[in-house]
């Protein structure tokens, strides 16, 4: 199945953007009469005929349309702050969009090594997950915000603050706490961890600390990870 993606999407005939009919008409070779599948991002994925074959705007007939096409039934935000190598970040966006997340967001904390990222290609590397994964369901993307901002945010669910920071009571293993079907929150910290500071900020806010496993892991590794350990409890 070779997925495309247009968010503005609306049956039953559509045009898709420069970028895509590009994809479609001149490095697929497809042309009228040929079907697609076209994703809104909200959960619908639709089977479309192509009735006009254009490299710059090529146009489709819905022929059938899939509502919650394999819709998770539980919903993750991951809150991880950006590494200083912004290939890594941008692997976890892809790696984590493949698996299943609802919504990211950047974090910026006291020991941030990267306090800036480009929203526009961070979009361009999910959307290109979402199609080779082929996922129905866009993950949003919010701007860079500060890590206490997003602690203050309300949320309903489980919220989870995974550090390494040993002076800190035990950190139970993140598998025995997290519960079915729940809306999750999860804090990755940057590479030098979080701050004491802001560790009890989130303790005091209703956060639980975690542990990811024995093992030492970079941020782009642990936020990956705690992705598919909550996709596996889901399972």
């Amino acid at each position: 199945m070779q997925l495309f993606y247009s968010p503005e999407i609306i049956p039953p005939v559509h045009t898709l953007g420069d970028e895509e009919s590009k994809h479609c008409v001149r490095v697929l070779r497809l042309g009228v009469g040929n079907t697609l599948h076209i994703t809104d991002g909200k959960g619908n994925l639709y089977l479309c005929r192509i009735i006009e074959a254009h490299q710059h705007h090529c146009t489709v007939e819905v022929v059938e349309t899939h509502s919650e096409w394999e819709k998770l039934p539980y919903n993750l935000t991951m809150a991880v702050a950006p590494t200083k190598n912004i290939d890594r970040y941008e692997w976890f966006l892809e790696k984590a969009t493949e698996v299943g997340v609802t919504r990211f967001i950047p974090i910026e904390c006291d020991h941030s090594e990267r306090r800036t990222i480009k929203h526009d290609r961070e979009m361009r590397v999910i959307t290109s997950a979402v199609k080779q994964s082929l996922k129905a369901y866009h993950p949003a993307l919010d701007e860079l915000t500060p890590v206490k901002e997003v602690i203050k945010m309300p949320f309903e669910g489980q919220k989870f603050i995974a550090h390494c920071d040993s002076s800190f009571p035990e950190r139970p293993y993140l598998p025995t706490l997290v519960k079915k079907n729940e809306n999750i929150l999860i804090l990755i910290g940057p590479e030098g961890d979080f701050s004491p500071e802001e560790i009890n900020f989130a303790l005091e806010n209703g956060f639980q600390p975690i542990s990811l496993g024995n093992q030492r892991l970079r941020t782009e590794t642990a936020a990956t990870v705690a992705t598919v350990m909550v996709a596996t409890i889901n399972g």
